[in-house]
């Protein structure tokens, strides 16, 4: 329980890192669910006449303690960012990922 309350404040922290939107009339928004362990950095509003809901990135963690990257829409490598700031590959799941893949990633598995 101690591992999954260390891993929601750092993804917490480094969501709201990112969130950093500054184009008009768009809004980053971090999303926090420490009940359910569902975290999601959203970019939303209105662009250039149309409406946009952008998931840049969604991890969940699971209750084994194991962080699942489920959405990274970004260019930014997030997977290497938890690990540098403390959370060991084997405690990262690249969900997207199809299952037969993930063995042959730097993360677990599953």
């Amino acid at each position: 329980m101690e591992k999954i309350k260390h891993y929601q404040q750092i993804i917490a922290s480094t969501l709201r890192e990112y969130a950093t939107s500054n184009v008009p009339g768009m809004e980053d928004q971090v999303l926090l669910d420490f009940e359910n362990n569902h975290f999601q950095l959203v970019t939303v509003g209105w662009n250039d006449g149309k409406y946009l809901f952008l998931p840049l990135f969604h991890l969940d963690i699971k209750p084994d303690g194991k962080i699942w990257l489920m959405a990274n829409n970004t260019d930014v490598r997030i997977a290497e960012v938890l690990v540098s700031k403390g959370v060991p590959r084997t405690d990262i799941v690249l969900g997207f990922q199809p299952q037969a893949m993930r063995a042959y990633s730097d993360y677990a598995a599953a």
